[in-house]
């Protein structure tokens, strides 16, 4: 029984537990995890949700010619870096993403501007806020998050800028493709780091609870 508490704490399957994941289910995102977490959070598929029917609507507007995958020549370089898989702490990674965040919704003002009345614009700019609000509430240190001054911000915007009209487009939609992925692998990364901080807490709080009987039997 002990044995079986143990693997179940570490993440091993126990014999007899089934390990594959229901039909139709590939991705493990709907496994039950506790209300708390961050990753659990239902803003995360209401932005992420809104967000990916971005290429559904620029499809819509380029029914001809232009692919999705076009955008990739319209990157913009001073984009956010990503949370890494490894070798980053819980509150380093928060930090990033939450700083990211941020840099995300001064480039949501260059897609308002060429898109005012994007419902995909909105959805992302107000769950952009509330996302940073509960990932500074999850931070030791939440005053540590840096943001762009205002005349940062307006030289990224006016960087981004181009006399071009439908490059000003390709840049707007390629800043929104890029932000689902970036929310995207934000929520895989901290999905990450919960569910291991989770099985080592279990792992110890079992091996404290046995401990004293070990002791005993190895008298």
């Amino acid at each position: 029984m002990l044995a079986a508490l143990l693997l179940r704490a570490l993440g091993a399957p126990v014999e007899g537990e089934p390990t594959d994941s229901p039909a139709g289910d590939s991705s493990g995102e709907e496994e039950l995890v506790p209300s708390d977490l961050l990753s659990a959070s239902p803003v995360w598929d209401l932005i992420i949700g809104a967000t990916a029917g971005h290429q559904k609507e620029f499809e819509d507007e380029f029914p001809q010619g232009v692919k999705y995958h076009f955008l990739e020549n319209y990157k913009v370089s001073s984009l956010p870096a990503k949370c890494p898989s490894s070798n980053f702490s819980m509150e380093a990674c928060l930090r990033r993403l939450a700083e990211g965040l941020h840099t995300y919704m001064v480039l949501l003002e260059h897609v308002e501007r060429e898109y005012p009345g994007s419902s995909i614009l909105l959805h992302a700019k107000y769950y952009s806020r509330q996302l940073v609000d509960l990932i500074k509430k999850k931070m030791k240190s939440p005053g540590q998050v840096t943001v762009l001054t205002s005349s940062q911000e307006e030289q990224l915007v006016q960087d981004i800028n181009n006399p071009d009209s439908f490059h000003r487009r390709m840049t707007g939609h390629s800043i929104l493709q890029q932000l689902h992925d970036f929310l995207r692998e934000a929520k895989l990364a901290i999905r990450k780091r919960e569910k291991s901080r989770q099985m080592r807490k279990g792992s110890n709080m079992i091996i404290a609870a046995i401990h004293p009987s070990f002791q005993i039997l190895q008298r």
